[in-house]
């Protein structure tokens, strides 16, 4: 049965045991107008290139913004969202990282930049979550900013934002939990060695590691995504690729920070299903849509939904990441 006439797999596979959020598996963040600039610059050559939005651009007005120029950073934001093509054939993905729902420049971000160019933008991601209240604060900001459904993503920073992960993935406003590396070791007061942020430390320290497990779960419990943190060796695309691998095979994160252009591309492909593996998949959902998603023999295993949905998941990464698909579930993503 070709792929067209089939019922789609996302219909059938996809339930409360599975993402419900997909998103691209790079999150880059800039914060100074060139990198800015350039970063959208970036996305839009390689949208163009590989037919799909291969990462997206959250503009920073956290970090980004000068101490008193936290007005003129805003307004810099909303220039810059207005500027994109957005009649592309891929349209742009681009977010805003705002100030924390406790900071005085909070309420005039969302006002200026959501009030503005709220429709346009992907998600906002607020900082420094420590709570379900700070998660309602923030969408009531953006309610009354004019965009009810505008998604919150949410850096968790904090031991005690960690104990709280799954009540805050649980908020349905909520589709991504980010672990903020460099704020949760500073807030053991010194307990946690300074290497426990490098690229080698951030996998050794179990109170590090904890945490990374905790939202990656809290995040999968709820059917939202987990965003693992940044690399901030960034000159070294090897390191940046090997802790995208092990955030995604060892803690079971599905996007990843990036904090300088060169690490856009390692992080894609370090997320990338390899080709055997898309080759299997393809023939597994190929021959699963044929017997109208009843149990199949393939090689010497049965599988059924639960198998199917995995490798529907296989997939869905491919094309989130660039990789060719098979002929035979190609339609699928037209």
């Amino acid at each position: 049965m070709a792929a067209a006439a089939s019922p789609h797999p996302r219909a059938v596979l996809l339930g409360a045991q599975a993402g419900r959020v997909g998103l691209p598996v790079c999150d880059h963040y800039a914060g100074v107008e060139a990198r800015m600039r350039k970063s959208l610059a970036l996305q839009a050559e390689m949208a163009a290139r590989h037919g799909a939005c291969l990462f997206d651009v959250t503009l920073d007005c956290e970090d980004g913004a000068p101490v008193g120029g936290e007005a003129e950073h805003a307004a810099l934001v909303v220039e810059l969202v207005r500027s994109l093509d957005w009649a592309a054939p891929v349209p742009p993905r681009v977010g805003v990282r705002v100030h924390p729902v406790d900071h005085p420049a909070f309420a005039a971000d969302v006002a200026t930049i959501v009030g503005s160019v709220g429709t346009r933008l992907t998600h906002v991601m607020v900082p420094k979550v420590e709570s379900v209240a700070d998660v309602e604060r923030a969408a009531a900001a953006l309610d009354a900013a004019g965009a009810p459904s505008l998604p919150l993503h949410v850096l968790i920073e904090s031991p005690a934002a960690v104990h709280r992960a799954f009540d805050i993935a649980a908020h349905p406003r909520v589709v991504s939990l980010s672990f903020g590396l460099m704020d949760f070791v500073s807030a053991h007061g010194g307990a946690i060695p300074a290497d426990a942020m490098t690229v080698q430390g951030q996998f050794a320290h179990p109170l590090v590691r904890r945490a990374k497990l905790a939202i990656a779960s809290a995040a999968h419990a709820h059917g939202k995504v987990p965003s693992h943190c940044v690399v901030t060796e960034f000159r070294d695309r090897e390191a940046v690729a090997d802790a995208a691998r092990r955030a995604a095979r060892e803690f079971g994160y599905t996007r990843m920070w990036s904090i300088h252009p060169d690490q856009i591309e390692p992080i894609v492909r370090a997320f990338q299903p390899d080709a055997e593996a898309v080759q299997t998949a393809a023939d597994i959902i190929a021959a699963a849509a044929a017997a109208d998603w009843a149990p199949i023999s393939h090689q010497g295993h049965l599988h059924d939904r639960a198998s199917f949905r995995y490798f529907w998941q296989v997939l869905e990464r491919a094309h989130a990441t660039g990789v060719p698909l098979p002929e035979p579930v190609r339609g699928y993503f037209s």
